[in-house]
Order: C-alpha cells, then sequence, then structure tokens
C-alpha cells in the first residue's frame, strides 16, 4: 500500500497543492515554520479521518478560507482507493472512498494504516495514563474494526453511570436496581476490551523488546508493563467493591478506563529516570513495534511519517533507524528535516533513493 498522489486546498498555511509521490521515501525539507509537518498531517487525515496535532477540524482551514479539503489516491492490493476529507465552518466533516460517503468515520479506520513518530509523542511519557491508554487504542483499532465500536460504547455506558452518581448524590434516590442494568452494561462491555487490550500487550511487548534492544544495541533495559484493575479482579466484582466510593466520589472509579502503561529503565520510571537520548529512543521503539504490529495483522507495510526525526537522535541511533529502512523492513515512507544535505547523507550511506520536496513558507518544488 502507498499514497500515489495528495492534494488539498486551505489546509494550513498552504492555499492549494498537489504532490506525485515515490513509493518508496519522501522527504519534505526547508526551515521551521516552512509547513513540513503540516504535509504529514494531511496524510494523517486521509487514514485516520483527523489531524495528528489537533483535535478541532475548523482550526486546520488556512486562514480567511471557509473549508479545506484533503484528498489523497493511493494503490492498495493492486486496487485504487480515492479519500477525500472536507471540513467546512460550522459544518459536519465529510469523509468519502471512491466518491461515496461514510455513513460513520470509524468504518474508515484501518483501511489505511499508518503510524506517525513525531516530537509531540514525548506526552506518551511524561503526560497522563490517557496518552497512553490513547496510544493502545490506536493501533488495536487500525487491526480490529470493532474495538472502536466497543470503546465508544463502554464511554457512554460510563458516562451514563457517571450521571447517575451525580443525581444520586444531588436528590438523594438510590435505585440499585438501576445501577445494577448499568454495571452490567459497563462490565460486559469493559471485560470485552479488557480481553483486547490483555491480548494486544502480549503480542506487542516482545515487538517492543525487540526493537529497543536493537536501536540502543542492547546497552539498557527496558520493561513496558501493562496496568489495569481487571488483572486482580473481575469488573463486576470491582463495581461492587467500591460502590461506597464511587457515589462519595460521584464517578466510578474501577475500569478500563483506569488502564496504564509502566515504562521502566533499568527497574526505575522512564519518566523520572530516562535520559532524553534513552526517552526518545524508547518512544520510537513504541512506534517501530506498532508498525510490526500492524503489519503483522494487516499482512501488508502501513505508511511511516517520521516528522523531525534527525534532529531528535543521535547519529549511531539514525543510523540504526535507517539500515531498517535500507533492509526493507518499511514500505513508503515520509521523513521532513531542516538539512536537505543531511537528508541526502543519510540516504546516500544507505543506497536508499529518496524523493525531495522543497517546502517555503506554503510552497512546494519537487
Amino acid at each position: 500500500m502507498y499514497l500515489q498522489q495528495l492534494s488539498f486546498l486551505n489546509f494550513k498555511n498552504y492555499t492549494e497543492a498537489e504532490l506525485t509521490l515515490s513509493p518508496g521515501v519522501n522527504a519534505f525539507v526547508g526551515n521551521n515554520g516552512a509547513g513540513k509537518t503540516n504535509l504529514l498531517d494531511a496524510v494523517h487525515y486521509l487514514s485516520l479521518c483527523k489531524s495528528y496535532f489537533n483535535p478541532i477540524d475548523s482550526q486546520q482551514i488556512k486562514q480567511g478560507a471557509d473549508f479545506f479539503m484533503v484528498n489523497g489516491v493511493f494503490e492498495k492490493n493492486g486496487n485504487k482507493e480515492v479519500v477525500a476529507c472536507g471540513v467546512k465552518r460550522n459544518q459536519k466533516k465529510q469523509f468519502k472512498r471512491n466518491k461515496k460517503d461514510y455513513q460513520r468515520l470509524a468504518d474508515h479506520i484501518g483501511l489505511l494504516p499508518l503510524v506517525m513518530v513525531s516530537p509531540y509523542d514525548i506526552s506518551i511519557i511524561i503526560e497522563g495514563s490517557e496518552e497512553r491508554r490513547k496510544f493502545i487504542d490506536n493501533v488495536i483499532s487500525q487491526t480490529d474494526n470493532q474495538y472502536l465500536d466497543e470503546l465508544i460504547a463502554y464511554n457512554k455506558f460510563l458516562a451514563n453511570r457517571n450521571a447517575m452518581l451525580k443525581q444520586i448524590a444531588d436528590t438523594g434516590r438510590y435505585d440499585p436496581e438501576l445501577l445494577a442494568v448499568m454495571d452490567e452494561q459497563l462490565t460486559a462491555s469493559g471485560t470485552r476490551l479488557f480481553q483486547k487490550r490483555r491480548a494486544f500487550m502480549e503480542a506487542f511487548t516482545p515487538i517492543f523488546n525487540q526493537h529497543y534492544s536493537f536501536i540502543s544495541n542492547g546497552a539498557e533495559q527496558v520493561e513496558l508493563v501493562y496496568e489495569s484493575q481487571l488483572l486482580a479482579d473481575s469488573l463486576a466484582t470491582l463495581l461492587k467493591k467500591n460502590i461506597e466510593r464511587d457515589r462519595i466520589l460521584e464517578r466510578t472509579t474501577s475500569g478500563i478506563h483506569k488502564d496504564d502503561l509502566q515504562f521502566n529503565i533499568h527497574g526505575m520510571p522512564m519518566k523520572k529516570f530516562g535520559s532524553q537520548g534513552q526517552q526518545k529512543s524508547f518512544l520510537i521503539a513504541l512506534k517501530l513495534a506498532q508498525y510490526t504490529f500492524l503489519t503483522q495483522k494487516n499482512g501488508f507495510k502501513p505508511l511511516l511519517l517520521l516528522d523531525d526525526i534527525f534532529d531528535k537522535l543521535d547519529d549511531g541511533r539514525v543510523t540504526k533507524l535507517m539500515q531498517m529502512v535500507s533492509n526493507n523492513d518499511f514500505g513508503q515512507v515520509f521523513i521532513t528535516d531542516t538539512s536537505i544535505s543531511r537528508v541526502q547523507q543519510v540516504f546516500e550511506a544507505i543506497k536508499v533513493d529518496v524523493k525531495l520536496f522543497k517546502v517555503t513558507e506554503g510552497n512546494i518544488d519537487a
């Protein structure tokens, strides 16, 4: 699978552009602020129906314009897939595949899988557990089209239960039978999600370990640990056990919405004891493991987007990463960087062709 053509109107800092892309490595090179990362985000829209960086679609519209459009022509298994995304101010986002509207955006997820590696990914390590759950959900949803529906259902059941807990606190009226029905819904959905997450982590963790060992030359001992309350007890038992606490706090304190990942280096939390280089290596190993997992599950290679990657790694780790590219471990790759000479040197050294695009303040020259 690869993206043959990319075009857009009024997207971020671009008025209009159309690119013919290489099925191998594509590099967008230019100064900071020129719009290189915006090109990667356009590709991300076509794959996952949203921006990687900003959840508000209307804020992707170029200043002074009323809409944006992003279009892509993909080759997948010998077939052409034409995908189009359009957003008008104060209107619902439109998404089309081969000129047919999607009724639900969730139906598109997984058709054109993608892995993005960005400096913003540091939030997975330093921010709260929500960022790490998003990572798990993103990977699984690109291989299991039922997972996203189940997650949406779980969050709906959770919101209903929390609303009821608040209502009980406000009115003093407690209906045990109604709460039991809500608990049953939440338990069934949460248990299914937990089983999928646990199975995913069992498959994913050894892949991650291999990638980290390769990038770091085996110099560091790291751990990736899945943490869930459901590893120790069933969700039904937890909800019953914690009902009084939930009533006091007016929210549900047990469930898969509390899941987390623990990142360790030499037995200590990576967040506190890992150097910047070690944290970056950990993140890249996570994303490369995601890439390998998607390839194994889907039977074809996803797109790989590397934003400002050379600036974030030492030469040794860049060489390791590029060795993987040269060994044909990856399919189509998109890279951004500020230095043409650096990109050329890196790919000349590993004897891989690269298609260069020079980006200057919203203009692109191949």
